[in-house]
């Protein structure tokens, strides 16, 4: 069987362009790795509608309502390469199956690589964020660690004082220059240069010298990259971002390989479950108009 579109990744992204090629009653087929990037989180905020709802919900309602169409085939699983061109695609699978379709369409999602601090890693999503526009609000104004991993952690610095009193930990990772540390310093937010040990309870911050700082949340810039190399298999060109790389796509949402598309984190930035959701939305619309006009 030939599906209209494949596509892979059945996170926010990728369910928002199923949908709309639903509506469309073409056959598509999701293949999704049950890997959502906001996996660790207890509550999503920001999201018209949805603010403080559990985003493991939100997706099994998304779920739910495209399961009511027809022609949608899901399939839980790890889609590993991707060959073929436009109108003939094949996506070869981890179990070795393989699934022809016309179109393709990438929603796999981001991983995120945060800095080798111990304690780090274990408090993703729960104490340790990326977005204040998602968490800042519910950490009540209180003190907020901004731990540095490069030049854009500076801008996190002079972002966080909207909702709480903020530190940010150079540690080792970032310079700062007089006109920054004025800049910070005129936003009320104390520089340490101490080199972080661990982190610690709930989000401490242990120095190497021993001291160890209490906040109720720290805030660190991951580096990001498509969480499988699925895309790149078929030769899918990336792009850099200040975050990391990204799938590289064209205003309608189409890569560097004809009649293949991308959409979610994994091929814009900034990140957020409303992005994403709109992302898919225009990606799958633009999908939809690619098999109406095929040679637009």
């Amino acid at each position: 069987m030939q599906y209209d579109v494949i596509v892979i990744g059945g996170s926010y992204a990728g369910m928002a362009a199923a949908l709309q090629l639903l509506r469309a009653r073409r056959r598509v087929l999701v293949i999704d790795a049950g890997q959502r990037r906001n996996r660790f989180a207890d509550h999503s905020h920001g999201f018209l509608g949805q603010d403080g709802a559990d985003p493991a919900e939100i997706a099994a309602t998304a779920r739910r309502q495209l399961d009511a169409y027809p022609t949608l085939t899901w399939i839980d699983g790890r889609a590993e390469t991707a060959t073929g061109q436009k109108d003939d695609f094949i996506v070869s699978m981890q179990d070795g199956a393989q699934h022809r379709g016309r179109r393709l369409l990438f929603a796999t999602g981001v991983s995120d690589t945060l800095p080798a601090i111990d304690g780090l890693q274990d408090r993703w999503g729960v104490s340790v964020f990326l977005c204040p526009y998602c968490h800042g609000y519910e950490l009540d104004r209180g003190r907020i660690a901004v731990i540095a991993t490069g030049p854009m952690s500076l801008h996190q610095a002079q972002l966080l004082p909207e909702w709480g009193e903020v530190t940010l930990f150079t540690n080792e990772a970032v310079t700062l220059d007089d006109a920054a540390r004025a800049d910070l310093e005129a936003r009320g937010v104390a520089i340490e240069p101490t080199p972080i040990a661990r982190i610690a309870g709930e989000a401490d911050v242990v120095l190497s010298d021993g001291r160890r700082l209490r906040f109720a949340g720290i805030f660190t810039a991951s580096r990001n990259a498509p969480a499988t190399p699925v895309a790149q298999s078929l030769g899918c060109a990336l792009s850099e971002t200040p975050f990391g790389t990204q799938i590289q796509t064209d205003e309608a949402k189409q890569t560097s390989v004809p009649g293949a598309f991308a959409c979610g984190d994994a091929a814009r930035v900034p990140h957020s479950l409303s992005l994403a959701v709109a992302d898919g939305a225009w990606a799958g619309a633009s999908l939809h108009r690619s098999l109406v006009w095929p040679d637009a």
